[in-house]
């Protein structure tokens, strides 16, 4: 797994900018952006704060999907990506979908 895009296509999904995520966890964006294009590493601590601010956990960070999953495995990623308010709204469109 390359980092760098990983951290992009995390930070495009939410539609920020390389600076809006920079601002978010706390990291100069020259640095995030040389992460981002793979000129520099990341530590874990700063990974962290990355992740903090995407609002995903870092497993969440390293369980890329595969051609092999199952939209079961692919909807409980996503699932752990949701914050509560969302969940909570998740389960009320899941609910009303079922009562048909």
């Amino acid at each position: 797994m390359e980092i760098g895009k990983r951290i992009i296509a995390l930070r495009e999904t939410k539609g920020w900018s390389t600076n809006r995520l920079a601002n978010q966890c706390g990291l100069s964006q020259s640095f995030l952006r040389s992460v981002e294009l793979g000129e520099k590493g990341i530590s874990v601590e700063s990974l962290s704060l990355l992740c903090d601010a995407l609002g995903i956990s870092l497993k969440t960070f390293f369980d890329v999907p595969s051609q092999g999953d199952t939209p079961d495995d692919i909807l409980l990623r996503q699932l752990d990506q949701l914050t509560p308010a969302q969940r909570v709204s998740l389960a009320g469109f899941l609910n009303a979908m079922l009562e048909k």
